[in-house]
């Protein structure tokens, strides 16, 4: 990333999104490590693109749960990253995933689309799912996440 720590803390959420996904840079993260990357940012909706392999099977066969749960986090945390103002911060607190449908390396390219419910003073909520480019539901989520200031340097 190219721009100054200073001012990326003077950004608003959406910029600081905009800018790490506009980067050009090569991918760094969970994102890279699990092989999605955002596919589209706005304010209060963020949604990242995957396509499961079998490197994230379980022992049974299937795409584990936790690629899902992963890319669901991600998507309703920067959704909520989205519309945050400048100088502040967010935690998830709580992450609640249903699984719909078992993924394989055959379900092809997935999406997990997270959306801002409601954004308070300290707090937000947001809702997401997973679904395969027939529009297939495989997982739903719904997250609570805490919004604070962070800390500025003197």
């Amino acid at each position: 990333m190219t721009t100054e720590p200073k001012a990326f803390a003077e950004m608003s959420g959406l910029e600081q999104l905009q800018a790490a996904f506009q980067s050009g840079g090569p991918r760094r993260g969970i994102g890279a490590t699990l092989g999605f990357t955002a596919v589209s940012v706005e304010e209060g909706k963020v949604v990242f693109g995957g396509t499961p392999t079998e490197d994230v099977y379980n022992p049974i066969g299937t795409v584990h749960g936790g690629y899902a749960a992963t890319m669901l986090d991600s998507a309703l945390a920067c959704a909520v990253h989205s519309k945050l103002k400048p100088g502040q911060g967010y935690t998830t607190l709580e992450l609640k995933v249903s699984y719909h449908k078992a993924m394989t390396a055959k379900t092809g390219p997935i999406t997990a689309e997270g959306v801002v419910i409601t954004m308070g003073r300290r707090a937000a909520f947001a809702e997401g799912k997973v679904t395969d480019a027939a529009g297939n539901l495989y997982a739903s989520a719904t997250s609570s996440l805490l919004i604070f200031d962070l800390p500025t340097k003197a």
